[in-house]
């Protein structure tokens, strides 16, 4: 992997991490596309710069995570440490077949296209809003989000898109399940990175290590702006536009992968 396609493939992590269009799919595309071999360190490279992702959120909800330290209001983060137990189990049970699951576009096709038509009609499904406050989430609540999520162990499925539709499934507001997705993201991802760094850092080589540093830093960059942008999209929009992006580049993946430009 050169420097430029680290650059490339870490703006595409910061871009869709949080976006409802899955960062997972569009990084294992982007690879493919680049002509990326599928190594050891570009798996780990893939999870890895998610770091820089989760720094985003940390950076840009600051006095959310701090506030509960200061009024000693621990619920808030035991809400997550229930949401986020799910993932964890299920991501350590089924860890080998996960990554397995990685090496396949056509899972990634199939599941960008489903994802897109559930997308389309969400807004339609749930109306009814009565969570407006992360006070209002219960502790069951938290606990069917974060089952929801696991979905999203499926390349293609969006961590974001399937947090935040359990999120609106239990009547939060499209812009606190987006911000309740975000929040989940950081010990979940923080979880994850951290189990697959430990079990793959004995192999980096010092040129390892600054693909690293430059795909962190540009995914964090990255990924504050589509934060920012998303939620003011979310509040006028809703989530159709990516309904039908999410399946235009579902069909293109499989029309690529059927003339065999790209692996299946």
């Amino acid at each position: 992997m050169t420097t430029l396609e680290a650059i490339i493939i870490a703006i595409v992590e910061g871009l869709t991490e949080f976006l409802p269009i899955s960062s997972t799919g569009h990084m294992i595309v982007t690879e493919r596309l680049l002509g990326v071999e599928s190594t050891d360190f570009t798996k780990l490279f893939t999870v890895g710069i998610q770091l820089g992702a989760i720094l985003a959120v940390i950076v840009l909800y600051w006095k959310k995570f701090v506030a509960p330290l200061k009024t000693g209001n621990w619920q808030f983060y035991f809400k997550f440490f229930i949401a986020v137990v799910p993932a964890l189990l299920l991501g350590f049970i089924f860890s080998d077949k996960i990554d397995a699951l990685l090496e396949s576009a056509l899972t990634v096709a199939i599941t960008m296209i489903a994802g897109g038509i559930v997308l389309l009609f969400i807004d339609q499904f749930f109306r009814k809003e009565t969570v407006t406050t992360d006070e209002q989430i219960s502790y069951p609540k938290a606990l069917i989000i974060g089952l929801w999520q696991c979905v999203a162990m499926i390349p293609g499925v969006s961590r974001s898109a399937a947090s935040i539709i359990g999120g609106m499934q239990q009547q939060l507001t499209r812009k606190l399940a987006a911000e309740f997705s975000f929040f989940l993201a950081v010990p979940t991802m923080a979880a994850a990175t951290g189990y697959k760094l430990l079990k793959g850092y004995h192999t980096l080589s010092s040129g390892d290590l600054k693909l690293f540093a430059i795909g962190n830093a540009v995914a964090f960059v990255v990924a504050v702006l589509a934060i920012k942008f998303f939620i003011g999209f979310l509040q006028k929009h809703g989530f159709r536009l990516f309904g039908y992006y999410r399946i235009i580049a579902g069909i293109i993946l499989l029309i690529l992968i059927g003339t065999g430009v790209i692996r299946g």
